[in-house]
């Protein structure tokens, strides 16, 4: 388990590398938590589904692996739509951002 010290979060709200963006079916790429949060708030439930179904678990995949977040992964785990998805990203958004403000 990391210890969620301020550089840590600011490590996990900072843009990841081009090659581990994440790339939605609808054509658009994600490199940060903040796009996540708009990217699921204005795909469809349709791209949505693509990435978080039975058999995938896209987002929550790109989170633990990428951005290194096992507590956010594990939310979106539970989130079977979009928009509570969204909401799980966003919380955890501004958690970290707090973390990082606290330098």
């Amino acid at each position: 388990m990391v210890k969620m010290t301020s550089s840590v979060a600011i490590q996990r709200i900072a843009d990841v590398p081009d090659d581990k963006r994440f790339w939605c079916s609808d054509g658009r790429t994600v490199k940060n938590l903040q796009e996540l949060v708009t990217a699921l708030e204005q795909m469809s439930d349709e791209t949505y589904r693509y990435h978080a179904n039975d058999m995938k678990t896209d987002f929550a995949n790109w989170v633990r692996d990428v951005i290194g977040d096992d507590k956010l992964a594990r939310d979106l785990l539970k989130s079977p739509a979009r928009l509570g998805a969204a909401s799980a990203v966003s919380e955890r958004l501004a958690w970290f951002k707090g973390k990082a403000g606290s330098a």
